[in-house]
């Protein structure tokens, strides 16, 4: 497999007055794995669905394997949706059975996971395993190029693994995997991320790329919920992760002195930022926090 997979020119999409997707240039080469990350809301759906040929893009060009989204590309894509895309009303093997017709391509074989669940109703398996059964549609036709909006969400820590592995195995043998997540811990096991913001491409690069030189300030007290509080209150990005506070690209004698004046005692150290705090602050910066 040769030649950019996915690519996105200058894209925009507009819905009335509201621009979802704003001038985004982006691409999948075949063998990486790239990350899309961004809140909800941030235009990544959007994206994918332009790229897919789904909806048309407002300005800017999108192109899948070489061209236009058309009917016969979109045949050598895989694509797993946000809502997974199968039919709950029809079993396992029924989706499968269709899947595979729909692309001319020889029905999956079921997992050890799935082999008693073949005639059971999608609608009727857990979440787990009704992605496993989207992931066997999607990768029946040994597609070049695969999309995967959130794959993982709601699924448990082991189920999300089989899936990286799943996903990883696909790279390895050339498909270009463009995939959005929440999970941070994935967003690791990516070769690149892009991070939108408000319908803008706002970095692009490795973990430590988009990071950069952005440091956070851990508040460590007593009085958590309060110095909390009162940090949120002084419009500090606070994050609160069980009752550890960190304050993204913050002065630490600002943030000492809104402590002070609440009465509340703490120590602070300037520490690297994680990737959730560097995308809070191009969030904030975006929207004109």
């Amino acid at each position: 497999m040769t030649g950019v997979q996915l690519r996105a020119r200058q894209v925009t999409r507009r819905f009335g007055a509201f621009t979802a997707v704003d001038d985004v240039s982006m691409q999948v080469q075949p063998g990486e794995v790239v990350g899309l990350l961004g809140a909800n809301g941030a235009g990544k759906t959007t994206l994918i669905r332009m790229l897919l040929g789904l909806i048309a893009a407002t300005s800017g060009r999108v192109e899948l394997l070489g061209g236009p989204p058309d009917r016969q590309r979109r045949r050598r894509l895989g694509y797993v949706p946000q809502g997974l895309g199968l039919y709950g009303d029809l079993t396992v093997r029924e989706n499968l059975s269709f899947s595979a017709h729909a692309y001319g391509a020889a029905e999956p074989v079921l997992p050890p996971a799935l082999t008693g669940r073949a005639g059971v109703l999608v609608r009727e398996l857990p979440l787990g395993a009704q992605r496993q059964v989207a992931f066997l549609a999607a990768l029946a036709h040994s597609p070049e190029v695969l999309v995967l909006d959130e794959p993982t969400s709601g699924v448990d820590v082991l189920a999300r693994a089989a899936l990286w592995d799943t996903i990883r195995a696909q790279a390895e043998r050339g498909a270009g995997v463009l995939v959005t997540t929440h999970y941070m811990q994935e967003a690791q096991q990516c070769d690149r991320l892009l991070l939108m913001s408000n319908g803008q491409l706002v970095a692009q690069g490795s973990e430590a790329d988009i990071i950069g030189s952005t440091t956070a300030v851990a508040v460590r007290t007593g009085d958590w919920a309060q110095a909390f509080a009162a940090l949120n209150a002084a419009g500090a990005p606070v994050m609160l992760e069980g009752r550890a506070i960190r304050v993204a690209n913050a002065n630490p004698a600002e943030l000492q002195q809104v402590l002070n004046t609440a009465g509340i005692q703490a120590s602070l150290q300037t520490v690297p930022a994680t990737i959730e705090e560097r995308m809070l602050v191009l969030a904030r910066a975006t929207d004109g926090s």
